[in-house]
């Protein structure tokens, strides 16, 4: 089963301007599947409708046209919502609370049940690695136990997908180091994750496949397993480079 479809996606923005109006495409008749218990890398420059195309999967932004399904569930719904754990590219969190504070506050949005809460605390921190600072203020944190609190804050709900926006950005190599075997503990789980990333090499390193996107037109699908290691860098920059030649 696919743990998500994206069909014939296109998101045409319009900005006003004073005498004429212009039109933007940031996602250009995008088509692919994602399947269940896999790492998805979603590749492309900065610009080039990732965290648009990100946005469109979770429902908050409205395609111009196609669609998108979760488990099944036409996008947006209640039931494909509940189903994802989402960590924005600047997640927002109180500097002034602690780990399990912060996460107590958002298993409370997410409606996790009151009975079982704190011990799923427990355990989110455990996979993220962080239950030894669990009564650490936030503010004391590194950008990359940061993006790890993101993380569990995101799995609370225990979602089938998890869906990332450049987790690997800004983080120093033990940061990187710690978001890769994150993500592969996951995986080992069960779980699905899609994450959007320009950091080749990370991506190549964790993911089953990935795609390329350019201008929001998807360039190409790579299955990292039937490329030689180290070239996925190489097959990146020969497609976007094409891309740039004929637009």
């Amino acid at each position: 089963m696919n743990a998500f479809e994206i069909k014939n996606l296109t998101k045409i923005y319009i900005k006003k301007r004073l005498i004429k109006n212009k039109k933007f495409l940031a996602v250009d008749n995008l088509s692919f599947e994602v399947k269940q218990g896999e790492i998805f890398g979603f590749l492309g420059p900065n610009g080039s409708g990732k965290t648009t195309t990100i946005k469109l999967l979770l429902g908050l932004l409205f395609p111009t046209q196609g669609s998108c399904s979760i488990f099944g569930e036409k996008v947006p719904s209640l039931t494909a919502s509940s189903k994802v754990g989402y960590l924005p590219e600047i997640p927002y969190l109180y500097k002034y609370l602690t780990a399990r504070e912060i996460l107590r506050l958002y298993g409370s949005i997410s409606h996790v049940n009151k009975n079982i809460l704190e011990n799923r605390i427990e355990e989110v921190l455990e996979i993220v690695k962080l239950k030894a600072e669990k009564d650490t203020r936030l503010g004391e944190f590194s950008k990359g136990m940061l993006q790890r609190v993101g993380v569990a804050q995101a799995l609370l709900h225990k979602p089938k997908l998890l869906i990332l926006d450049e987790p690997f950005t800004g983080l120093d190599p033990i940061g990187l180091k710690d978001m890769r075997e994150v993500m592969l503990k996951l995986e080992s789980e069960g779980d699905t994750i899609f994450f959007s990333s320009h950091i080749i090499s990370d991506a190549e390193k964790i993911c089953d496949r990935t795609a390329i996107i350019y201008k929001g037109k998807l360039l190409k699908i790579v299955n990292i397993k039937e490329i030689n290691p180290g070239t996925l860098e190489d097959i990146f920059v020969s497609e976007i480079t094409k891309a740039e030649a004929s637009s």
